[in-house]
């Protein structure tokens, strides 16, 4: 086995690393693919030799974002498992092939992402693996696994972690708290990381959508009833305001949701809808928007916040705490499931271009001295070791 020195900025190369729990990489799918792209990629760089397991199938916002299949990404080994391409049979399917392939590989350490992929922790460990799960939510608790298989098969993926992983890393001071308490369970507390932002003008936005500087309220993510988009609409219609309401995010695997949101949406036309963004039009919007808003009921750590952060952004966040633990004192934060606190929230810094200029001035330097990528993988690194 590889030793690793355990001092910030010498840990010694040449481990094998196999991660899988995501869909894709390199790819904005969600959170858990932003984290594993970041991960796998930076510890390539500082020498180690990183496969990660992607799923088959589609892109989750449609297979008109999917892209060609890859062995390779910024120096990680990449390999795509077999999947049932089916709701509720692709996690589970994909899963089992990526711990099939990481149990018979070389890997000195294997880092599962998710609750439910973590079911098959038992597996890696069968091969005298060192097992690494991190836990990116309490994903149990989101309205599409409530009840039935996949609720039930996210739980036992969680005391399958309990059970057999040798490290659990947690994102959120909360969840930490939910295992020691529920379990019994030490965990380990690394959150996410965000880059320097690329800051642009609002030229796409422009063209395409005839957004200026600072003229809308952005939302950014999957349109899924956790995120509370319902919410924002609701507050939003009630705003004294010229300002519009960006809504960008892909909109499969939510039922019926979408649509209900299209329909609260179809009185007010300050409302638009973008679809998934990414590239440089997914910059513009992050760089350009007068408020960024995260209106979450449940959240492991949400990425897209720290990166409206990072864009200096002045932020609105429900009062959860996987949200207040990010932003402490650096962003407003209204009552969760409160239409009517988030309106009031809104409507003031609308009224009050000086507050949220204030918010906007501290939020980038303190998020990217917080939340660093390099200083997560450094720590990553020594738990596999």
């Amino acid at each position: 086995m590889p030793q690793l020195a355990l001092c910030s900025g010498c840990l010694v190369n040449d481990l094998k690393i196999a991660m899988f729990g995501h869909k894709r990489i390199p790819s904005r799918e969600g959170g858990v693919e932003i984290v594993v792209s970041e991960l796998s990629r930076r510890m390539a760089a500082l020498g180690h030799q990183v496969t990660c397991y992607n799923r088959g199938g589609h892109h989750v916002s449609g297979a008109e974002y999917d892209c060609e299949k890859i062995a390779e990404y910024d120096g990680v080994r990449v390999c795509t498992v077999p999947t049932v391409d089916k709701k509720g049979l692709a996690a589970v399917s994909s899963s089992f092939f990526a711990s099939v392939c990481a149990s018979f590989s070389r890997a000195d350490a294997v880092h599962i992402h998710a609750e439910g992929p973590a079911f098959m922790c038992w597996l890696p460990k069968l091969f005298k693996k060192r097992v690494v799960v991190t836990v990116h939510g309490l994903d149990w608790q989101r309205e599409k696994w409530k009840g039935g298989f996949g609720s039930r098969f996210i739980r036992a993926g969680e005391r399958m972690a309990v059970r057999y992983a040798d490290k659990i890393i947690v994102l959120s001071h909360s969840v930490q708290q939910y295992f020691m308490q529920t379990y019994g369970r030490e965990t380990v507390y690394i959150p996410n990381g965000v880059d320097i932002p690329s800051v642009l003008p609002a030229k796409q936005i422009s063209e395409r959508f005839g957004l200026g500087k600072n003229e809308y309220i952005l939302f950014l993510g999957r349109l899924v009833p956790e995120k509370g988009v319902h919410y924002l609409i609701n507050a939003f219609k009630q705003l004294h305001t010229e300002k519009r309401l960006v809504i960008a995010g892909g909109a499969s695997e939510a039922g019926d949701y979408p649509e209900r949101l299209y329909a609260a949406a179809r009185e007010d036309a300050r409302i638009l809808f973008t679809g998934f963004v990414q590239g440089e039009l997914l910059h513009e919007l992050y760089s350009n928007a007068y408020i960024y808003v995260q209106p979450s009921d449940v959240e492991g750590m949400p990425l897209c916040l720290l990166e409206a952060m990072s864009y200096g952004n002045c932020c609105v966040v429900s009062d959860i705490p996987e949200c207040t633990e990010v932003v402490e004192d650096k962003a407003l934060v209204f009552q969760k499931a409160d239409a009517g606190s988030l309106r009031d929230v809104l409507q003031r810094l609308c009224d009050e271009p000086a507050l949220a200029q204030k918010y906007r001035q501290q939020s980038s330097e303190y998020v990217l001295e917080k939340f660093d990528w390099d200083a997560v993988v450094s720590r990553t690194l020594e738990l596999y070791e």
